[in-house]
């Protein structure tokens, strides 16, 4: 669980799911190392993404894990991926991205700051809601659903990535 009080206590965590997330390596570097983002390195790779994530940056990824992306119709999953669909795959792993590298922390400021409330815009164009729901941070997409935040800042050498329990959505798919 992710809270105020935890983040405050914490530098950074290196760690998304009990798994180490070297500071050295890329977001795709870590990614292709991670046991439970198969799913999202393969839309990653599939979305012509991989060269951005590994070269350029820096960049605030909201990673859903595989069980995450369980949660979309297996259907829907693997129409996703087809490679007739990369411009849909494209707009919704960039809406999982911001420019720049924001910390959890900064997240919960930016909160304070918007009256509980903190907006950002992805690198697709639309924009994502940050909210506090108890102690955790919540996202909210462009069609009201929403995740969590369940591990935060783990360090990348080009960003910083949030592991998240739902896929978000730019438009319905």
């Amino acid at each position: 669980m992710l809270s105020a009080g935890y983040l405050s206590a914490q530098n950074t965590s290196a760690t998304i799911n009990n798994q180490g997330m070297n500071p050295n390596f890329s977001i795709v570097e870590n990614t292709q190392q991670s046991q439970t983002h198969k799913t999202l390195l393969a839309a990653m790779q599939g979305s012509d993404l991989e060269d951005l994530l590994r070269n350029d940056g820096p960049f605030t990824v909201f990673a859903p894990s595989d069980k995450a992306f369980s949660k979309m119709s297996s259907e829907k999953l693997t129409e996703l991926l087809k490679s007739e669909n990369k411009k849909d795959l494209t707009s919704l792993l960039t809406y999982h991205i911001i420019a720049g590298k924001i910390s959890a922390s900064k997240i919960l400021k930016a909160m304070c700051q918007g009256n509980g409330v903190a907006t950002y815009t992805t690198i697709q164009g639309k924009k994502i809601v940050a909210t506090m729901k108890g102690t955790d941070i919540i996202l909210t997409d462009a069609l009201g659903h929403s995740a969590k935040i369940t591990a935060a800042d783990a360090e990348q050498c080009n960003g910083v990535m949030h592991l998240i329990d739902s896929v978000i959505l730019p438009k319905q798919i």
